[in-house]
């Protein structure tokens, strides 16, 4: 049977990155207390296709993934699939995204009762002749209160749900915990969001946002300078969204930091 993705093209044309995307498969996901949380997770993957290959093989890539979904899954399994990939289509660069939900323990403010949040999450490799390079990504929902509306309103203050986005990257494969990720980027809101509130938890929620009111400037500032206390990061994005409450749009602001 003819393979006609492995035949000869004449344009002369490289393309960056061809694969396959959205591929939801269960994956297994470390977690800082040596156990294993099962989630579902979306990959996208690809390979550098060079100037006189017509085509890729779709199908191997989720061969190739579906075998790795049955494994714990972090920064270095992520090398040892890219490398899989790049052996396999013999290509000189490879790339991969798993997006997931991860879910954390949260412990209510007043009430002290327990319940669980989630958060999305992101594992990305890339390795080519410059070497690998892995990418950590969560989004964190936080509280924003504006402090323009509490300082000229007699009473009150506008507050919202917001987003929290941060990518980072470690230096000598060091690991970043999602457990330790996450708690500090809550604190850089107005306020932390909670799945279970009792009448004393959202009141201490309520007034611990107006205590302490932030515009998405002030947020992504606040992330910067706690991201900084980390000696092992050696690049970060710093992404928030307030979804206002009295606009219908979005408030947003971005900043990034160190090499590639």
């Amino acid at each position: 049977m003819r393979d006609v993705a492995s035949d000869v093209d004449n344009r002369g044309i490289a393309i960056d990155r061809v694969g396959v995307c959205d591929i939801h498969l269960p994956v297994m996901i470390r977690e800082k207390d040596g156990g294993m949380a099962r989630v579902l997770g979306e990959f996208d993957v690809s390979v550098q296709l060079p100037h006189h290959a017509r085509g890729t093989h779709m199908s191997r890539f989720v061969e190739i993934l579906s075998h790795w979904s049955r494994q714990a899954v972090a920064m270095e399994e992520i090398r040892e699939m890219l490398e899989e990939i790049q052996t396999v289509f013999a290509a000189q660069a490879a790339h991969l995204s798993l997006k997931f939900t991860y879910f954390l323990q949260k412990t209510s403010p007043a009430s002290g009762l327990e319940s669980s949040l989630d958060y999305d999450c992101l594992f990305e490799g890339r390795l080519d002749k410059d070497g690998y390079v892995f990418t950590l990504g969560v989004t964190v929902p936080i509280m924003t209160l504006c402090p323009c509306s509490k300082e000229i309103s007699a009473y009150g203050a506008h507050s919202q749900r917001a987003q929290l986005t941060v990518r980072l990257r470690a230096a000598g494969g060091f690991i970043i915990w999602l457990e330790d990720l996450v708690p500090l980027l809550e604190r850089q809101g107005s306020y932390e969001i909670f799945p279970m509130l009792k009448r004393a938890d959202e009141k201490l929620v309520t007034e611990g946002a107006y205590d302490n009111p932030k515009f998405v400037e002030d947020v992504v500032r606040d992330t910067v300078l706690a991201l900084r206390t980390l000696a092992q990061v050696t690049w970060f994005s710093v992404e928030c969204k307030s979804y206002e409450s009295i606009h219908n749009h979005i408030a947003y602001a971005y900043a990034e930091s160190g090499g590639d």
